[in-house]
């Protein structure tokens, strides 16, 4: 691995992260991506941020992305959800979210994917400075992407679920990475599915960092915003 990287995920009240590199694992929780980022970066440089979160916004239909992803995690395909279009993030509520999307994408938009509309624009915003001094390079993960990569097939048990997570918890200490003790304040705010998340997606961030890594598709898409729209692993 060329020096640090790091994998984020959403957690209730913010964001966790979990660092890789210098043969340490560190873990951090703040409320915005971009304090995330500056707090693991304050220990070292990073070289990748790897985010389970859409990065490239469609204008119409759908992202190649989310199709692609949904038909290779097979049993998992319904975590990958299918991005809402960005004139459907402006509107102030789900129904008129559903409509604007209904019409310019062919169906509505769900809950879930609604219920993240504040952070997919969060994001949105501060993936444009990546590259920068302040970001560094940033990509979009999934974590059942990730995880059925590093397990060589898609994952048939949920990550809710005890073996689910114990499954998880076994493929990234076969990677080397492990996630020792209570992990302090990043520990006490994230759920299990949460941290796990994070670390595949290091994982990920990782593969990024050293040339291992593929984005789907090849080459990535790119809407009206610019950005490299592909999921990294």
């Amino acid at each position: 691995m060329t020096g640090r990287v790091l994998g984020v995920d959403a957690c209730r009240g913010g964001w966790v992260g979990v660092a890789l590199g210098g043969g340490a694992t560190a873990a951090y929780v703040a409320r915005t991506v971009a304090g995330l980022v500056a707090a693991a970066g304050a220990d070292g440089d990073l070289a990748v941020v790897a985010i389970d979160i859409p990065i490239g916004l469609p204008d119409t239909g759908r992202r190649a992305a989310d199709v692609e992803a949904r038909r290779l995690i097979g049993p998992r395909r319904h975590s990958v959800f299918l991005t809402p279009v960005r004139a459907a993030l402006t509107m102030p509520d789900h129904a008129s979210a559903s409509g604007t999307n209904r019409a310019l994408a062919g169906d509505g938009v769900s809950a879930q994917a609604f219920a993240l509309k504040k952070r997919i624009l969060e994001v949105d915003t501060w993936a444009r400075s990546s590259g920068t001094d302040a970001v560094p390079r940033v990509v979009e993960v999934h974590p059942e992407v990730s995880f059925a990569r590093l397990a060589g097939r898609p994952l048939a048990t949920a990550k809710q679920t005890w073996a689910g997570a114990e499954q998880r918890r076994a493929l990234l200490a076969r990677a080397g990475i492990r996630l020792d003790g209570d992990l302090g304040a990043a520990g006490a705010a994230a759920g299990v599915d949460d941290m796990l998340d994070a670390a595949v997606a290091a994982w990920s961030a990782g593969r990024v960092a050293v040339g291992d890594a593929t984005p789907i598709p090849d080459p990535p898409e790119r809407f009206s915003d610019t950005l490299p729209a592909a999921i990294w692993v």
